[in-house]
């Protein structure tokens, strides 16, 4: 169940060793190797504890099947000082706690490993676009909504596409340079969750239309650059933290605070410039007193704040 082949200035790794499946060890290290892992070594993931591969010159990209290993999570694989292997690793692969790569930002890149936090928390498979999502080797930065600059994620926009299930603590905690998320008009339960108080490059925000729920987390007053923020058509309640807020335009900050309200105490929020209350009918005199335009107000009004009674703050 052990073979030792380290040192023996090999050159090549024979496919059939994939054949092999009750070896509990493979240790072809310290060689001389140049070429592509062979896929096959993927069939010893049912009983191999460690692949060792390390420190020889192979290339190419890490076969998926080696993700296999990730499914036991009890395996170790080395790579490590092989230059002219191709990132990124395997999505899959990155997961395994015992990978010499896992940690490497070439080759499991942090952000990928958040995003697919994020898919499965808000149930990526149901999803109405998820073009290129969890794909083992393209860019995230060519997924489905994501927005990319120098490499790194500045924006999700997700809006109207099946989402559902919760946002991912891991996945927020993972996004620390994101300036736009659009996560509106989907399905998505649960709270906000505390981590998005990292999130200090986010300009805009938009939550509404979902089904959140809970208070909106202290953290969230830490947002200093933030220009647009749309909760509204959830069921937050409580209060939502003051933020550094100058803005006046009055769809910049929309929530369902104001009365009437579906809670015992109203939810109360000082920098919003627009309330949004969830009672069908509107009142005329109010979106003539608060816009002024009334044909551009409606049009406005029934994109913002379809199903609530609007009152605009003037403080």
């Amino acid at each position: 169940s052990i073979l030792n082949l380290a040192f023996n200035n090999l050159t090549r790794i024979p496919s059939d060793l994939g054949n092999l499946q009750k070896l509990k060890l493979l240790d072809i290290s310290s060689n001389f190797l140049n070429q592509e892992i062979p896929s096959e070594l993927g069939k010893l993931s049912e009983a191999l504890e460690i692949l060792d591969l390390s420190n020889n010159e192979l290339k190419g990209k890490i076969p998926s099947s080696l993700a296999e290993f990730a499914d036991k999570n009890y395996s170790s694989i080395y790579l490590s000082g092989n230059t002219e292997l191709l990132d990124p690793a395997p999505l899959m692969l990155c997961f395994l706690s015992n990978f010499d790569f896992a940690n490497d930002p070439r080759m499991c890149p942090s952000e990928r490993s958040a995003l697919k936090h994020f898919y499965e928390s808000s149930k990526g498979g149901e999803w109405t676009n998820d073009t290129f999502w969890l794909d083992p080797y393209e860019s995230y930065c060519l997924w489905q909504g994501v927005e990319c600059k120098s490499g790194n994620i500045t924006g999700l926009d997700l809006r109207n596409n099946g989402l559902s299930g919760t946002i991912s603590n891991e996945a927020i905690a993972g996004l620390t340079m994101i300036e736009v998320l659009d996560l509106s008009d989907n399905d998505i339960k649960g709270t906000v969750p505390s981590e998005i108080g990292r999130l200090s490059e986010l300009v805009s925000l938009r939550l509404s239309y979902n089904e959140i729920t809970g208070e909106m987390p202290v953290e969230f007053g830490s947002l200093e650059n933030l220009e647009l923020v749309q909760l509204h058509s959830n069921r937050i309640k409580g209060t939502i933290p003051t933020i550094a807020w100058t803005r006046k335009d009055p769809w910049s900050f929309i929530a369902d605070c104001g009365n009437p309200s579906d809670f015992d105490k109203s939810l109360n929020c000082t920098n919003c410039t627009m309330c949004c209350k969830d009672i069908f009918t509107v009142s005329l005199s109010c979106m003539l007193n608060y816009l002024p335009n009334f044909r551009l107000s409606t049009q406005f009004l029934f994109r913002q704040c379809t199903r609530g009674l609007l009152s605009t703050r003037t403080n």
